[in-house]
């Protein structure tokens, strides 16, 4: 069966997911970003990739850090971007997505980025470019429901291998809310794929996802024990927005077993490394100290995921 996401070619067609995502396409992309770096640093940070091209940001759901990346990602390859605000535009009054979608191809769209709370909403836009013959047309999801969140999960692999170099050796801790993490999924994926020794999950039995363990990761309820020699640690934000019922005590609790803290830190490798795909919520999942300190890769994160939301951008205009 033919992965919806590459064309005849084996080319990307659209970024929907890391899961079933092939690994020399992954590293692609990661090599693809690699140069796109440096134009942050230019004096005029523009190349003309996208010249022309029309850029669709369809954010259904809040997301400051997500929308601005991927807008300032756009014009930095010189597209057109039109950010749609979903709010007051016709989806609140009845139109379905579909219908949205269409009038927006009538306008010479070329590429949707799109953030939904439903689970496989992109999937759905890009399944009906496809049935409607429109190959020029991308997507790219920006987030779905707690599916997954391919660009956030590739901007991780990407900070990882520019501080640890390679994937195969790593232990990988990935700390907190799995339950409600599409960006967990996307991450876990994607380290898998490109053959990282050792993924663990640390969190408690409420937030993590049932048999989560099929993934091929390691469980762990007791932080002090998942941290151990870890080279790389992932916190994830405490989602209370998305929780149904009390999962959690409190947040003063949650912080005493499951908030890194520079102590808990000293079990993991000296030379770790401390990731969040923010927002941070300090002093409930990590210690200002820690966020702010030597082993944090935080702000570093949010500027590689500039350069790899180009590389994703650049890769589906070519195709």
């Amino acid at each position: 069966m033919r992965n919806p996401q590459l064309n005849g070619d084996g080319e990307l067609q659209h970024l929907l997911t890391l899961e079933g995502l092939p690994a020399p396409v992954i590293d692609r992309i990661l090599d693809t970003a690699l140069p796109f770096v440096s134009i942050a640093e230019r004096d005029v940070k523009k190349v003309p990739l996208l010249r022309g091209k029309t850029v669709f940001n369809l954010f259904f759901e809040n997301s400051t850090r997500t929308r601005t990346t991927f807008e300032i990602a756009a014009k930095r390859l010189s597209a057109d971007v039109i950010n749609l605000n979903i709010g007051v535009s016709s989806t609140s009054k009845g139109e379905t997505l579909l219908d949205t979608i269409d009038n927006l191809v009538a306008m010479n769209a070329d590429m949707f980025v799109v953030r939904h709370a439903q689970s496989g909403a992109a999937h759905l836009i890009a399944q009906h470019l496809s049935a409607t013959e429109r190959p020029h047309i991308h997507v790219i999801n920006a987030g779905d429901g707690r599916h997954a969140h391919p660009t956030q999960g590739l901007l991780d692999l990407f900070t990882i291998r520019h501080y640890k170099k390679e994937f195969h050796g790593l232990t990988v801790a990935i700390v907190g809310d799995l339950l409600h993490s599409r960006v967990a999924r996307s991450l876990i994926h994607g380290l898998t794929t490109l053959g990282t020794t050792e993924v663990r999950v640390i969190g408690p039995q409420t937030l993590l996802p049932a048999a989560v363990e099929s993934m091929g990761v390691r469980v762990f309820h007791d932080m002090r024990a998942g941290l151990g020699g870890a080279d790389v640690v992932v916190m994830l934000r405490l989602q209370s927005e998305r929780m149904k019922g009390a999962l959690l005590p409190s947040a003063g609790e949650y912080f005493k077993h499951y908030g890194l803290t520079v102590e808990k830190l000293a079990l993991a490798k000296p030379d770790a490394i401390v990731m969040h795909p923010g927002p941070m919520n300090r002093g409930v999942e990590i210690d200002s100290a820690v966020a702010d300190g030597a082993h944090s890769v935080i702000l570093p994160q949010v500027t590689f995921g500039i350069a790899v939301r180009m590389a994703v951008m650049s890769m589906l205009a070519a195709n």
